[in-house]
């Protein structure tokens, strides 16, 4: 009777476990705590004190590799299962996508106290959700495997083109590069929710 109890008593968590553990997430978030601590480091280093446009490098480049550590934990090998399974796991994923999100702005904001208006937690979360949600458009297009690779290439071209870009489009397409969270920036935000939602209801592509 008392294993009966017990079973019972695990019943609700089994579910959020096993999906959790099948995408490696306990994994992703050791990585994700090492990325933060890591960029902590690094903007201490950098003397941005004396001038915060030094922050560049990490606000632009962290989430990149936070985002493509999420979009390893949205791979699964049981597609076939998540598609018949009783219960739908759109939620699952909205829950799994949504906490590394917010944990990982987080994490990378502290990297970037202080001078909030330039290169200051709002630009670190503005670039976190940008980043994630063009991964998770692309693992639910090309697949998790290759998931980081579209916001690799987008980012990239932004850092070696945007500073010689003119025009007032400029703070919409090069957010990751913008020393603050203005309007036209906040289209990262668009790329999340557009790219999350994707994810969320169409799942990782096999």
């Amino acid at each position: 009777m008392t294993a009966l109890l017990g079973a019972r008593t695990a019943t609700p968590l089994a579910g959020p476990l096993l999906y959790a553990r099948s995408r490696a997430v306990p994994r992703a978030l050791v990585v994700l705590l090492a990325s933060a601590g890591l960029a902590v480091w690094a903007a201490h280093g950098l003397d941005a004190y004396v001038d915060p446009s030094r922050r560049v490098p990490v606000v632009a480049l962290t989430p990149l590799f936070t985002s493509a550590v999420i979009g390893t934990s949205l791979y699964t090998a049981s597609d076939e299962l998540d598609r018949t399974a009783v219960r739908p796991w759109w939620r699952l994923r909205a829950v799994h996508l949504l906490t590394l999100s917010a944990l990982t702005a987080g994490l990378l904001s502290l990297a970037v106290l202080g001078h909030p208006s330039v290169f200051g937690p709002p630009a670190m979360v503005r670039n976190t959700l940008g980043t994630t949600g063009l991964t998770a458009a692309a693992a639910a297009l090309l697949g998790a495997r290759l998931s980081w690779l579209p916001a690799f290439a987008y980012v990239s071209a932004v850092y070696v083109g945007a500073a010689s870009a003119h025009g007032r489009l400029v703070t919409v397409w090069a957010w990751p590069m913008q020393p603050d969270g203005g309007a036209g920036a906040w289209a990262a935000a668009a790329a999340f929710v557009v790219g999350g939602g994707l994810y969320v209801v169409r799942g990782a592509r096999p």
